[in-house]
């Protein structure tokens, strides 16, 4: 599985969820990417009151790993 581009440049939630807002772009059906963005609304505001850096950091990095491994999933369909 190939590393998303830019995804060493994510250390702010905010830069999180744009780039998780991009990603959705690349999923193939309207369907598939408003489920996957209202689900990326949904871990934002869940997470929003997060104020513990590591954490924060951890949640940065298993949402990138989620991020590829779905773009990755609906990419082998093809």
């Amino acid at each position: 599985m190939v590393p998303l581009a830019g995804t060493e440049l994510i250390h702010t939630p905010v830069q999180l969820y744009r780039h998780l807002l991009r990603c959705c772009r690349q999923l193939p059906s309207a369907a598939i990417q408003q489920h996957y963005r209202h689900a990326i609304r949904q871990g934002y505001n869940s997470h929003s009151d997060e104020d513990d850096p590591k954490r924060i950091h951890m949640i940065i990095q298993r949402a990138v790993k989620d991020a590829e491994w779905i773009l990755d999933k609906y990419t082998k369909k093809k």
